[in-house]
């Protein structure tokens, strides 16, 4: 009989963690192996050269526009593959103006329970352990995404705080941010606001009552954003970024030649907390929230 794998019980620094709580964001360095970037990336690429862009064109995704805010296809992906597009990428009747592999936002949102290379990195070892470091009893991985920031063509993120759109009461969003390249200044690192985290939000990007209106709205006042006190957080390929779901961090346009692939996954606490029933985001009977303990690859 085999030994069983023991779970990794430290992942993260005290110094590490020391600055994730302080700033709301941290930096881990080599978190992914050569293999484990590669496989997501190969992976990705597989599911872009198999989609068939004359079923997905008309939905493109932008956090300046909120053009999803309009979108059927957008709301219902919570347990599918779906292919978001950069709007520059499309015509005006919707028909792609770039070769396919050049022309994805974004390809969301349950890769991680989907497709086997993902789920195997989302639900590893390290991602367990790192969860209990960070004090998690309970937690589910409620969304993923591969983004892409398309050389030329990547677009901006907006200043947001990522419990604006999956929101617990009491808030514990936690985001786990990959490189899977390089990512510097010019091709669109994340900028962060350190501390921003202690400031509360009301914000909240809901299922919008109002059956008339666009399937998605934003609720409550925007928050301040001070563009002095974000800094710029360039880091390796394999490198792991956690982010406060209560921190404020935005994405700059990629303008470089170089793109900017990230993959990403959101983390919830279900011990002692409500999921926010108007959240756009909701579990569905075909794929509940998936318990990051109770899982495996």
């Amino acid at each position: 009989m085999g030994l069983m794998k023991e779970e990794p019980t430290t992942v993260l620094s005290a110094e590490q963690l020391q600055k994730f709580q302080t700033e709301g964001s941290v930096a881990v360095p080599n978190f992914l192996t050569e293999a484990e970037v590669e496989s997501l990336r190969s992976s990705c690429y597989q599911l872009v050269d198999e989609m068939d862009p004359r079923i997905h064109t008309p939905t493109s995704f932008s956090t300046v526009g909120q053009e999803q805010a309009k979108s059927r296809y957008f709301l219902d992906s919570g347990d599918k593959v779906r292919f978001f597009f950069e709007s520059e990428a499309l015509d005006a009747d919707g028909k792609l103006k770039v070769e396919k592999h050049f022309s994805l936002n974004k390809i969301g949102h349950a890769l991680h329970w989907l497709v086997p290379e993902f789920k195997k990195v989302s639900f590893s070892d390290k991602m367990k352990a790192t969860a209990r470091q960070l004090g998690f009893i309970s937690p589910a991985v409620v969304q993923s995404m591969y983004i892409f920031k398309q050389p030329g063509i990547g677009g901006e993120v907006m200043p947001h705080k990522d419990c604006t759109f999956l929101s617990t009461k009491p808030q514990s969003c936690i985001g786990f941010w990959f490189a899977l390249e390089d990512v510097t200044v010019e091709n669109g690192c994340l900028w962060y606001s350190p501390g921003s985290h202690k400031t509360t939000t009301e914000r909240r990007f809901i299922r919008n009552p109002d059956k008339n209106g666009d399937l998605l709205i934003f609720e409550g006042p925007a928050d301040p954003c001070d563009e002095s006190k974000y800094v710029p957080m360039p880091v390796g390929k394999g490198t792991l970024v956690l982010i406060n779901g209560q921190v404020d961090h935005k994405s700059a346009k990629n303008t470089s030649l170089k793109s900017r692939h990230i993959y990403t996954f959101h983390v919830i606490e279900r011990h002692n907390t409500t999921w926010d029933p108007r959240n756009w985001l909701q579990p569905t009977p075909e794929m509940p929230f998936t318990g990051l303990y109770e899982n495996s690859p």
